[in-house]
């Protein structure tokens, strides 16, 4: 594989993993998936930041977000995301211990 379609490649499937998260599954919790996966939209919002970054771009952390988001975090927050449960939070704090 070329390059270019290479690269052509990797963002279609990052663009089709954001479609999943915000589009299909909306209901997966951030917590759930760091719990589970290790990363959750934000830091794929982070990532992009540091990504534009490298090239020059600067993104405040918000902007990042509502990049990713397409809407400002507190709309998405308030759509989509319930408050944790205290296993979820006690998931969280155990999975970043190790």
């Amino acid at each position: 594989m070329d390059p270019q379609t290479r690269l052509e490649v990797e963002a279609a499937a990052f663009r089709r993993l954001r479609a999943h998260l915000m589009e299909e599954r909306p209901d997966a919790q951030n917590i759930d998936l760091m719990n589970l996966a290790g990363f959750c939209r934000n830091c794929l919002s982070r990532w992009a930041q540091e990504a534009a970054s490298e090239r020059g771009v600067e993104m405040s952390k918000d902007e990042a977000r509502e990049w990713y988001y397409g809407m400002p975090m507190s709309e998405w927050k308030a759509r989509h995301q319930t408050e944790a449960t205290d296993a979820q939070k006690a998931a969280f704090a155990e999975s970043h211990e190790e």
